[in-house]
């Protein structure tokens, strides 16, 4: 298979699993969202999904959240882990929200990755699942597979996203990314991996991957 037959192999299979496609973290607009993103970061999307609700009940906008204090607010998203950087973070990038942006959640790189505690990954999050505008944000899962896959080096993951925006058509970025972490959890897990259920990478998998695979898993 060429790389541009790999590519469409690769579309063609996660659009027949993921027709319709979850957002992984429970959100009501681009504020919570980008709370909810935040609050992930090394930790898990179902445990965000549990704690963001009892945030969310006390201060679902940025005027609410700035009533709180840092305290509190870490005291409620202790269970999610790094509590401090990412209460400070909540209630810093609140006030700011409030004082340069009229309490609304900007719509571009440059502004949000102004915010405390909002990285590269996390305004593309938001800028694609909050407003639709193409983004490509590259988490552990999207890393692990275009490096199973052969599409990128798996240096880094700005690397990683660079490869991705180049080989996937624009259009696509912003289903792709979610299709592709849903395939990572459901079928190629960094963990307990079984390659037989893993028909992409089965099918168009790095070769030294594959190989040190079945090295590994003789019987």
């Amino acid at each position: 298979m060429t790389k541009q037959e790999k590519v469409d192999f690769v579309i063609k299979t996660l659009k027949e699993l993921y027709p319709t496609i979850p957002v992984p973290l429970d959100h009501k607009d681009p504020y919570t969202l980008l709370i909810a993103v935040l609050m992930s970061a090394q930790s898990t999307d179902v445990r965000v999904n549990k704690i963001t609700p009892l945030l969310f009940a006390k201060a679902d906008n940025p005027y609410d959240m700035i009533k709180l204090s840092v305290e509190e607010i870490r005291e409620i998203i202790k269970p999610v882990g790094l509590s401090p950087m990412k209460s400070k973070g909540i209630y810093g990038l609140s006030h700011i929200l409030i004082d340069k942006h009229n309490g609304e959640v900007p719509r571009t790189y440059e502004e949000l990755e102004e915010l405390p505690a909002v990285g590269h990954k996390t305004a593309a999050v938001v800028l694609s699942q909050a407003f639709g505008i193409p983004a490509f944000p590259v988490d552990t899962h999207i890393h692990r597979l275009m490096y199973r896959w052969g599409f990128t080096n798996g240096k880094n993951v700005v690397q990683t996203e660079k490869d991705a925006k180049r080989l996937f058509p624009e259009e696509l970025w912003n289903d792709l990314h979610l299709q592709i972490i849903w395939y990572g959890r459901d079928y190629s897990p960094a963990r307990g991996w079984d390659l037989n259920k893993d028909i992409i990478t089965k099918a168009i998998g790095r070769k030294t991957v594959l190989n040190d695979y079945y090295s590994k898993n003789k019987k």
